[in-house]
């Protein structure tokens, strides 16, 4: 079992960082994939942000024929109704938590403490950060979808019953169908949580649209004022 993640880091250019944004990738790529869009993120607080993007762990992957590559969890079928690796989410959420931790031991307070995930990345960002036991500042959950809501149901935890999530979507992905994305945002809107809905068209990526969404979502967590 993998202990600890290796990450790519963004360091602030500030002499110390006051906030830290945790970026998972999807299936099959590392933590260089969202590298590039920190400097297209119109963060007012980005001179003092830290970004970290974890490098998931390298698995074989039932449907690409068991094929070893990098991902959070195993998919095991391609179906909506599939059977799912319940054990490997809560094996990369337990790795997340560590890496929150690590902030967290650094000064950083936990609701200055953001989790953004994409596609495979945006469900260990759910599930990470609705089970963790303190607060954090709020989850962005891209082109993704809640595999197993009972999962979530049986582990989430109360500190974070009222932190900000961000879901969007775009409407031509024909990788995780927005049906199952809605899904999610209906399945959290019911528990309660504070959750918004964005969707574009595109297909299972991100657009300018989005960066902006979201950059104002950042801004909205980490306003210090």
């Amino acid at each position: 079992m993998v202990k600890s993640l290796t990450t790519v880091n963004i360091l602030p250019t500030a002499a110390t960082h006051q906030f830290s944004v945790i970026w998972l990738h999807g299936l099959g790529a590392d933590g260089h994939d969202f590298e590039a869009i920190v400097p297209q993120l119109n963060c007012n607080q980005i001179a003092q942000t830290h970004f970290v993007f974890p490098n998931a762990p390298s698995l074989a992957v039932t449907i690409n024929n068991g094929m070893v590559m990098p991902a959070w969890y195993d998919i095991l079928e391609m179906s909506f109704e599939r059977k799912v690796d319940l054990k490997g989410i809560e094996t990369s959420s337990t790795l997340i938590n560590r890496i929150i931790n690590q902030e967290i031991a650094q000064g950083i307070a936990p609701q200055n403490i953001l989790l953004v995930g994409f596609s495979q990345g945006g469900v260990i960002a759910l599930h990470a950060g609705l089970t963790f036991p303190q607060k954090l500042g709020g989850i962005i959950a891209l082109s993704t979808y809640l595999p197993e809501p009972e999962l979530l149901l049986a582990n989430r935890s109360e500190s974070n019953q009222h932190t900000p999530i961000f879901m969007a979507h775009g409407t031509m992905d024909t990788v995780v169908n927005i049906t199952a994305a809605q899904s999610a945002f209906k399945t959290l809107k019911n528990l309660n949580y504070p959750v918004e809905w964005h969707d574009y068209p595109m297909e299972h990526s991100v657009c300018v649209d989005e960066i902006q969404a979201l950059s104002d979502f950042i801004n909205q967590q980490f306003d210090t004022e």
